[in-house]
């Protein structure tokens, strides 16, 4: 039981935990397909961010790096929610 107290433990359960959202409870036809593409973009840019800080090391990087890559995920996370809600939609 001592393995689960342990930092990459519970960072690995949280990713787990965020992945079951994204598959099961968003895919369901409980929201509209905007609102669920859209927060499956936020929870996996959550996640990008949980890897590269956790099991990455730029938790401990220098600070520049550090900074680089939280702005990376922002604009990367930016960049897509922009396209792809600035696209008309076929239905």
């Amino acid at each position: 039981m001592s393995i689960l107290l342990k930092p990459a433990a519970l960072i690995w359960l949280l990713l787990m935990l965020a992945t079951c959202t994204t598959t099961w409870w968003l895919s369901k036809d409980a929201f509209p397909a905007t609102v669920a593409t859209v927060a499956t973009v936020l929870i996996a840019a959550f996640k990008a961010r949980l890897v590269l800080l956790n099991f990455m090391e730029v938790r401990h990087a220098p600070l520049p790096w550090r900074l680089m890559f939280e702005a990376w995920v922002l604009l990367v996370t930016a960049a897509v929610l922009s396209i792809y809600l600035q696209t008309p939609m076929n239905t």
